[in-house]
């Protein structure tokens, strides 16, 4: 994973919890850099899951609801970092749509060595949209944040569901967006 998933994850956590506790969390993990990290890095997953880990023990807030949220702060991070991605773009739709043939097209020029995940879209009518997450990181709730702060984005109400969370690593959870009216 790109080390500037790592760094962001870092941020978000000092900003809620404290350097000091954050120091803790890092130097309680089992990670392959002793808790270093830099944006141009690449780093196992295996150590972005011990973070969250940790950090769900440290702020008593189950992993996947800080997943949830790093969904969130990551969503803001790039509309400030990238905001050409959001450009032209009308609609929460038309955004998560746009991230396999688009956005991760301008990733793999930026960062060739990246490894992302894929995304299949199927409108199910004008208010619901079916999106397909594969990846073999184990990050729906990470990809569910960012769904949901698409929408908050775009000025959208609506209700996330994950349809399919298979327990078999590489294959696609199935997440429902519908639109509220």
């Amino acid at each position: 994973m790109k080390g500037m998933v790592f760094v962001e994850l870092v941020r978000m956590a000092e900003a809620s919890l404290g350097e000091d506790a954050v120091d803790e969390v890092l130097a309680s993990c089992p990670l392959s850099t002793g808790g270093a990290f830099t944006r141009v890095g690449n780093y196992p997953c295996s150590d972005l899951i011990s973070i969250v880990e940790e950090l769900s023990l440290k702020s008593a807030t189950p992993a996947d609801e800080l997943q949830r949220a790093f969904g969130h702060w990551m969503l803001a991070h790039f509309v400030e970092t990238y905001p050409d991605f959001f450009v032209g773009k009308p609609d929460a739709f038309a955004m998560l749509e746009a991230i396999d043939a688009e956005v991760h097209v301008e990733v793999r020029k930026l960062y060739p060595d990246a490894e992302l995940p894929r995304f299949h879209t199927e409108r199910l009518g004008d208010n619901r949209l079916r999106m397909a997450y594969s990846s073999p990181r184990p990050l729906g709730p990470f990809c569910k944040g960012l769904i949901e702060a698409c929408l908050e984005h775009f000025g959208e109400a609506g209700q996330v569901t994950e349809v399919d969370a298979p327990a078999v690593a590489d294959r696609p959870i199935l997440f429902d967006v519908a639109l509220t009216p």
